[in-house]
């Protein structure tokens, strides 16, 4: 596209790239809030169990069940309000869950540790949002790369969130994990600061609901249902063996500052391919890119399949985070070609929706599948279902091509 023609249909890339370092710098500062949950909240719910041990996992159900539940709020706000105001007001709703869940630690409230994960994981909601944000103004050309710089701040967030975990992750009191909960709250904060400079579309560019397609009809398209179905595929396996992951090395001998570790560096594998991976998929297509990423997903299995040291944890872990980048950056850039731009808000909303509704199963059930089967079950459940996936893929590609919707839509 032409800078002229790229103009005369609303798309500014100079204004896109600015928008993407100001996502970015958010993404990075209050992104770190979910590594920090990652890596403490299983550990936090262990700690206040005396029983049913399997539930450990149930306040990292929360912050994703509490992400999948925000995702139609968080259209909604953006619709009404415009991207800035709605993404700020999802910042302090992750403040108030941190608050809640560092009170919860000296209370020894399970049942207000859940409420407050769960209100971080709203906010998460709105933090998926921005890889949508830094798209709006792009060229369709662009559009990839603008995800791309935007999940790359997930670089510093990766490294941020494990450190708070561990640095102020210790009793507040007698309290213990709460200062990692603060130390959220905090960063949730400042990444709402961040988003002061984002120049955004005004709110009344968005109030026009007669325009556009039923979201029925978007939804059928074959094109969306592969999206849909990769995304999904990708983050519920990733979300499956991280959830059990931290749980699984403390059971198998390994400190709770070595699981801390092993989510660092797997969270900056999900996000230090993102330099790369818009001009992957500009080059190779997202398809290609998806079915690598569901390649490296089945490497993380094998591979933590083949022994409990911390080298195993970790390896699989970093093969984790890769297949995870290249499937969800994918599977976002797939979403995109299916939708015109005045209908972006809602399937972008029904996206994430869908997504991390099957993502917070997957992190319910991973606590479970560890206790009565252990470590290994965990990572069978991740084979089948990548392989089904990618054969899925490779059929919707060879039998019914590429089925794109009216492209000109702005993910």
């Amino acid at each position: 596209m032409t800078e002229a023609a790229a103009a005369g249909s609303g798309f500014d890339n100079a204004k896109a790239r600015r928008n993407a370092v100001v996502l970015a710098a958010a993404q990075a500062i209050a992104g770190a809030s979910s590594p920090i949950n990652i890596a403490v909240s299983s550990l936090a719910g262990a700690a206040l169990l005396t029983e049913h041990k399997e539930l450990a996992t149930a306040p990292v159900t929360a912050f994703v069940v509490g992400t999948a539940c925000g995702t139609i709020p968080a259209g909604l706000l953006m619709r009404r309000f415009g991207r800035r105001i709605g993404l700020m007001s999802g910042m302090l709703s992750g403040v108030a869950g941190g608050l809640i869940a560092a009170a919860a630690m000296a209370w020894g409230s399970f049942a207000a540790l859940v409420l407050g994960c769960f209100l971080m994981g709203s906010a998460s909601a709105f933090v998926q949002q921005f890889r949508f944000a830094a798209a709006d103004a792009a060229t369709p050309a662009f559009r990839p790369k603008a995800i791309s710089w935007v999940l790359a701040g997930g670089m510093v967030s990766a490294v941020i969130g494990p450190q708070a975990a561990i640095h102020f992750g210790g009793a507040v009191g007698a309290a213990p994990f709460a200062g990692a909960y603060l130390a959220a709250a905090a960063l949730l904060l400042l990444g709402g600061v961040l988003l002061v400079p984002l120049d955004a579309p005004p709110p009344s560019v968005r109030r026009d609901r007669a325009v556009g397609r039923p979201l029925r009809e978007i939804a059928v398209q074959p094109r969306f249902i592969l999206a849909v179905g990769c995304g999904i595929v990708t983050y519920a396996m990733m979300n499956l063996v991280m959830t059990a992951a931290p749980l699984a090395m403390v059971y198998c001998g390994h400190p709770a500052d070595a699981a801390a570790l092993g989510i660092q560096w797997h969270v900056l594998a999900m996000f230090a391919p993102s330099f790369v991976t818009g001009g992957l998929i500009t080059r190779f297509g997202a398809d290609r890119v998806v079915a690598a990423g569901l390649l490296l997903l089945i490497g993380c299995a094998l591979v933590a399949l083949g022994g409990v040291d911390l080298m195993h944890f970790w390896g699989a872990l970093v093969l984790l985070g890769l297949g995870w980048n290249l499937g969800f950056i994918g599977a976002s850039s797939m979403v995109g070609e299916t939708y015109h731009p005045e209908e972006k808000e809602r399937v972008q909303s029904f996206n994430d929706l869908l997504v991390f509704g099957f993502v917070a199963v997957a992190s319910l059930v991973s606590g479970g599948v560890l206790v009565r089967g252990g470590w290994d079950a965990v990572n069978m459940v991740v084979l089948p279902t990548a392989v089904t996936c990618l054969v899925a893929l490779a059929w919707f590609n060879v039998h019914r091509g590429k089925a794109v919707g009216p492209g000109a839509g702005t993910p």
